[in-house]
């Protein structure tokens, strides 16, 4: 436990200490959501909730699925 206490530490007090470096962490920060919210929205849509009603028929298409692909 020591150990990872002092692991935080080390990365706190150097964060800490920045002065560039926080508004670089920002700005990839706001880039990274940007970019996996553009995903969620536009390329992965809904699919399992689009084609059925009942948590009941997703797993047992999602089983069949897996079944498939062992075959």
């Amino acid at each position: 436990m020591n150990f990872l206490i002092r692991i935080f530490r080390f990365y706190y007090e150097g964060f800490r200490s920045m002065t560039v470096g926080k508004t670089l962490w920002l700005i990839i920060l706001i880039k990274l959501f940007i970019l996996f919210a553009f995903f969620r929205l536009f390329l992965f849509p809904d699919f399992l909730g689009q084609r059925f009603k009942s948590d009941e028929e997703k797993s047992e298409y999602v089983i069949e699925q897996f079944n498939r692909q062992r075959e």
